[in-house]
């Protein structure tokens, strides 16, 4: 669900007053908050069940094969750009060791691919909102994990469009094919699937 404002009252309700609201909210909100150009999407993501496994399952089999020095990283922060007014939480980061040793936020363009797996309460900020925001961020590669259908998709090949940054190329997968995410290849078999 997107709260707070479009583009019309954007100036009125400026950046970081949305990313104030943010920082207070989180501990005290279930889910993600996120904020984008249309104002802050709360995401009610719970971290078990299917989505939970899904990220546990592809954040270790791309650990297997990176060398040390990349993580398959889950945790906190966020990837921001404030000149864009977008502060986005992938499920997973593909990121170098030394691109985390920073306070706040990661720069997204230190970002190797992100992962997301769609979440059953809001499907579009994952199909659509950051398929519009990952390439505007700057990240190499988009891959969606949608256990409502059993397939996704890795967006790669960013191009410039008269709307902004798009990704210029889409490889759809089902569950059961291997995928390839960045540099690695993983097996996409045993994901659950929400019921």
């Amino acid at each position: 669900m997107t709260t707070a404002p479009d583009d019309a009252r954007r100036d009125a309700f400026p950046y970081q007053a949305m990313r104030d609201v943010v920082e207070q909210a989180r501990d005290s909100v279930p889910g993600k908050l996120e904020i984008t150009r249309e104002g802050i999407v709360h995401d009610m993501t719970s971290p078990g069940g299917p989505h939970g496994l899904t990220v546990l399952r592809i954040r270790k089999r791309i650990e297997r094969l990176m060398p040390d020095e990349l993580a398959a990283h889950t945790g906190t922060p966020d990837v921001e750009n404030r000149a864009e007014g977008v502060l986005r939480h992938p499920d997973i980061m593909l990121v170098a060791e030394r691109d985390m040793e920073t306070e706040g936020a990661f720069d997204p363009r230190s970002l190797l691919a992100a992962v997301e797996v769609v979440s059953r309460s809001h499907p579009d900020n994952d199909w659509v909102g950051k398929t519009r925001d990952y390439p505007l961020l700057g990240v190499p590669v988009y891959a969606i994990f949608d256990p409502r259908t059993g397939s996704g998709a890795v967006f790669s090949d960013i191009h410039p469009t008269p709307e902004g940054p798009r990704y210029a190329t889409r490889k759809d997968f089902v569950y059961g094919e291997d995928v390839t995410i960045a540099e690695w290849t993983v097996s996409t078999r045993d994901l659950p699937r929400y019921r």
